[in-house]
């Protein structure tokens, strides 16, 4: 055998066959099948059949299982010794691979690796005069989150189409037919506004027939009175920069009466308001498609029980796998 040591089969979890089928392919040969046939029968190759009759006879059920495919050996590995000294070149100098490399003549890449290894943070994330951590990397930062219930209630309007009469296309292909015989059918689009509490996730939503300022401010005013009542009083509100928002005199109005200063997103910048962007984003998985509505108003009739299932169960992983209500109790207890 040559200096580098043969490696493992490699662990693949899309193999074929899984345990419980090997045990299967060697119970079958056991049986008398020739192991041609029953690989063919499997659909593998009979390489690989001979391969675990062979480890079967060798090691048993246990040798069935996938194995890691990590080397034995590594004679090529970076000796501790030079990571030590990568180490502390980076500790002591605070440069990148590419200037470590010259330094130490270990391969940048190389230098990355043993970086990532020993988790250590990487150069933005420290003070460069002292060296000391004073950033949050992307793998550890935690999402903004306001301290309490209420502190900032996200709004958007998320357009929708409305269904035909019947469901359109989706819940019966043969309507597609009527619609080019009859003309193009039109039916315009739902606005679903949303408001979303930033702290706990709670949620208000309403499917109504246009985005104006007056239709904006009667929201805010109905999504106010619901999170109030759940222990979200509306201090702040965050919006993008349309005119319904920006400009109406309603929607100001209202926010005046509540006591709430109105928060703008940049320019560009959606991800600002992301927890009502990513809220849409599960609202249309949720409800608006999971199903095939017969009708518009089928459709909207199932957003009220919707909501009281993500409020009240649905887990959210951003809360520990609580539902957004439990924050809004802890924050009354």
């Amino acid at each position: 055998m040559s200096h580098r040591t043969a490696r493992r089969p490699a662990l693949n979890h899309n193999s074929r066959l899984t345990p419980h089928g090997r045990f299967l392919l060697v119970q079958r040969v056991a049986d008398g099948q020739p192991a041609a046939h029953v690989a063919k029968e499997l659909g593998i190759s009979r390489t690989a059949a001979y391969r675990w009759l062979r480890r079967y006879r060798e090691e048993g059920p246990t040798g069935l299982v996938d194995r890691s495919s990590r080397p034995r050996r590594s004679p090529g590995a970076t000796t501790p010794q030079r990571v030590q000294q990568v180490l502390h070149a980076r500790q002591h100098h605070r440069e990148g691979p590419a200037d470590l490399s010259v330094r130490t003549g270990v391969p940048a890449r190389t230098i990355s690796r043993i970086i990532a290894r020993a988790g250590w943070p990487r150069l933005w994330e420290l003070d460069p005069i002292t060296g000391a951590r004073i950033r949050a990397g992307r793998a550890t930062e935690r999402r903004y989150e306001h301290a309490s219930p209420g502190d900032l209630l996200h709004v958007d309007v998320k357009k929708i189409g409305r269904i035909p009469d019947g469901g359109g296309w989706r819940a019966d292909p043969g309507q597609t037919r009527e619609v080019h015989n009859t003309g193009r059918q039109r039916v315009g689009f739902d606005y679903i506004h949303v408001a979303v509490d930033d702290h706990s996730r709670l949620a208000y939503a309403e499917a109504l027939p246009d985005e104006t300022g007056q239709t904006c401010a009667d929201f805010l005013a109905r999504a106010a009175v619901f999170m109030a009542a759940h222990g979200a009083p509306v201090k702040r509100v965050m919006t993008d920069n349309a005119m319904a928002y920006t400009r109406s005199r309603a929607f100001q109005s209202v926010l005046g009466r509540l006591g709430a200063k109105h928060l703008r997103t940049k320019p560009r910048h959606p991800w600002q308001n992301g927890k009502a962007e990513r809220f849409n984003r599960t609202l249309q998985e949720g409800w608006a498609y999971r199903c095939r509505y017969t009708s518009t108003a089928d459709r909207t009739a199932a957003l009220g029980p919707w909501l009281d299932f993500y409020n009240h169960l649905r887990r959210h992983s951003a809360l520990g796998g609580h539902p957004p209500i439990t924050r809004c109790q802890q924050a009354r207890g």
